[in-house]
């Protein structure tokens, strides 16, 4: 029989998504808009997580509804950076608030994300 793996501990990376940063702009008005560029497309596992596991991950994590997992990227490195980046896949907009290095072996991160409307 062949055992049936969780995919997190299993690894498998199989979403497509795509890493965005927020650049500030000022239109021809001189006001503030936002406007985003993509950065680096990457494989992960998008997965969604419960009131309990956050409350124990982070204070900040009130919002946060989807924990990402990838490969890690020196792009990652930099908590405040992080806060700047968004992750979309398949139209769905995830912003990022945080990231975990697991285990800090540079192996694997966790972005702690909420998903959110795509608004702009």
């Amino acid at each position: 029989g062949h055992h049936v793996l969780n995919p997190v501990s299993a690894g498998v990376l199989n979403r497509r998504i795509t890493i965005q940063e927020r650049l500030a702009a000022q239109d021809s008005f001189g006001a503030q808009s936002t406007a985003w560029t993509d950065v680096v497309t990457l494989w992960a596992w998008i997965e969604a997580i419960s009131g309990g596991e956050l409350l124990r991950a982070q204070s900040i994590a009130t919002q946060v509804s989807h924990q990402i997992t990838l490969r890690y990227q020196p792009l990652f490195a930099n908590p405040k950076t992080v806060a700047a980046y968004r992750a979309v896949y398949r139209g769905r907009i995830f912003n990022i608030h945080a990231s975990m290095n697991l285990d800090e072996s540079d192996s694997r991160v966790v972005l702690l994300a909420s998903e959110g409307l795509n608004n702009g």
